[in-house]
């Protein structure tokens, strides 16, 4: 089966500059598939070569693809909002190709399986939930020409012009058995996060979660049918990712990698595996890691090993001021440990990211100011502002149907990237949570010495150039939440 795995061009976040990594669903949909033996795969990113939709029209035709895949599995770049472009994607492909079949997964299709199908006829097939093992049955079935799908686990397809589903798809238990992703096929050159970071690229280790927080991205990832799934967290062995970051770097020369999922720092025997295995194999990629506070917190004598593997730079969620806040929104941590958190890292001079949110139900602007007057207490070198923004299937997007605040037929999607306030609170509009956030990032990147204190730290140099990165874009980030702007 000849595949194409195609991403439109798009944008990318305000605060992150120029930003583009591999797609690590098609990557890792097409390695697998791959090796099965089913597909013969190929990529054309458009956002890594600034191809634009009429010259990508003109390559998907001449290519001729029996198959195209569309969609991610992260939201490091654009939040929701890239399903525009793939939704508009699907389309334009289907008018040039009409007898293409169209697969998407991962974020927003993952839970809309059927409304995904419904609303949009040039996509076939929608993965819902992990999808290497779904997307490779449903190749082998069509290499085998099959028409009825149903029988497919995970998958969401059309019968007799219906809308039918597949048994719930089992996770994957031991993530080894997934091969390294197919970079081969990216241009690998072309990736680079925060303008200055190059060569580039993003990696998952480990999928799930523990926490379960309210408003987290990752529920729209699952079957809707299977939501309990969000919970059970499993990872690749600490050998099989030193593997692929051995690959990125002697293969591709990638010298910069952000570990992406939420999760990395969960297991410390497998971080220090990590560490000490990347140290013993010479690789001298740096590397930035998302983590809980709690998590951070149990890390701490490991910190200087991690410092001495490559970590530059470590991302935390402060979310909200108070300990009654975070159990409310399912966080998992407590104030103590966002303090703890940023005393341990600040100590071994790593550049601290710390992730505040705004616009939860129950929001007033004296909240809101409580919250960032709580950030600047907490001190993270970088402050990043996200607005909450419901992510089908969880908790906060079913309330926020019921109060009458989403309605997903009206939804503007580049505008659901976390950067742009969506919904209002029972106490604020939309407007006012804009001009709130302007105020707090305002406050915050003002205080004096803050960015003197950052320019003449001992961070590494790649932590400074991502705070200049950071702080040229924050005026594009006011512009989107105060007058709308959009930038994915």
């Amino acid at each position: 089966m000849k595949v194409l795995f195609v991403t439109p061009q798009l944008g990318s976040w305000a605060t992150h500059g120029h930003h583009v990594a591999p797609n690590q669903m098609h990557a890792s949909w097409a390695a697998y598939a791959r090796e099965k033996g089913t597909v013969t795969p190929e990529v054309l990113d458009c956002k890594a070569l600034e191809i634009p939709l009429e010259k990508m029209l003109e390559i998907i035709k001449e290519k001729n693809p029996e198959v195209v895949v569309l969609g991610d599995v992260l939201h490091s770049y654009g939040g929701f909002a890239v399903q525009k472009y793939f939704n508009d994607s699907a389309m334009e492909i289907k008018k040039i190709l009409p007898n293409v079949k169209i697969v998407v997964g991962g974020l927003w299709y993952s839970y809309f399986g059927k409304e995904t199908l419904e609303k949009n006829p040039a996509i076939d097939f929608v993965v819902m939930g992990e999808g290497e093992l779904t997307f490779n049955d449903l190749m082998d079935a069509m290499n085998q020409k099959k028409v009825d799908f149903s029988h497919i686990a995970g998958l969401s397809s059309r019968k007799d012009g219906k809308v039918v589903f597949g048994p719930i798809r089992d996770l994957i238990k031991n993530l080894d058995i997934l091969p390294i992703p197919a970079y081969d096929l990216f241009p690998m050159d072309k990736y680079v996060g925060h303008t200055y970071w190059k060569p580039f690229v993003e990696i998952v280790t480990s999928r799930g979660c523990t926490h379960g927080c309210t408003f987290c991205y990752e529920w729209s990832e699952h079957d809707p049918r299977a939501l309990s799934q969000f919970n059970l967290w499993r990872s690749k062995s600490a050998q099989k990712v030193v593997d692929e970051v051995e690959a990125l770097e002697k293969k591709f020369g990638t010298r910069v990698m952000v570990i992406q999922e939420d999760n990395f720092n969960l297991n410390a025997a497998r971080v220090r595996e990590f560490c000490n295995e990347k140290i013993k194999r010479d690789l001298k990629m740096k590397w930035v890691s998302l983590g809980c506070a709690s998590d951070w917190v149990k890390l701490e004598k490991d910190i200087p090993l991690m410092k001495e593997a490559g970590m530059f730079m470590a991302v935390f969620g402060i979310e909200v001021a108070s300990n009654d806040e975070l159990r409310k929104l399912a966080k998992g941590i407590t104030v103590d440990q966002i303090f703890k958190t940023i005393e341990i890292l600040r100590k071994n001079d790593i550049a601290i990211v710390g992730d505040i949110m705004i616009g939860f139900d129950y929001d007033t602007e004296a909240i809101i100011k409580q919250r960032f007057e709580f950030a600047e207490q907490v001190d993270p070198d970088v402050m990043w502002v996200g607005y909450l923004t419901p992510p089908p299937g969880s908790p906060i997007w079913t309330d926020g149907i019921k109060r009458g605040w989403i309605d997903p037929d009206k939804i503007d999607m580049l505008k659901w990237d976390f950067l742009h306030p969506v919904v209002p609170t029972q106490h604020l509009s939309i407007e006012d949570l804009g001009r709130l956030g302007a105020w707090g990032m305002r406050e915050f990147y003002s205080k004096p010495g803050r960015i003197q204190r950052i320019l003449e730290s001992n961070f590494d140099e790649l932590a400074k150039l991502c705070f200049k990165d950071v702080m040229s874009g924050v005026s594009k980030w006011e512009a989107g939440a105060v007058k709308g702007e959009k930038h994915i």
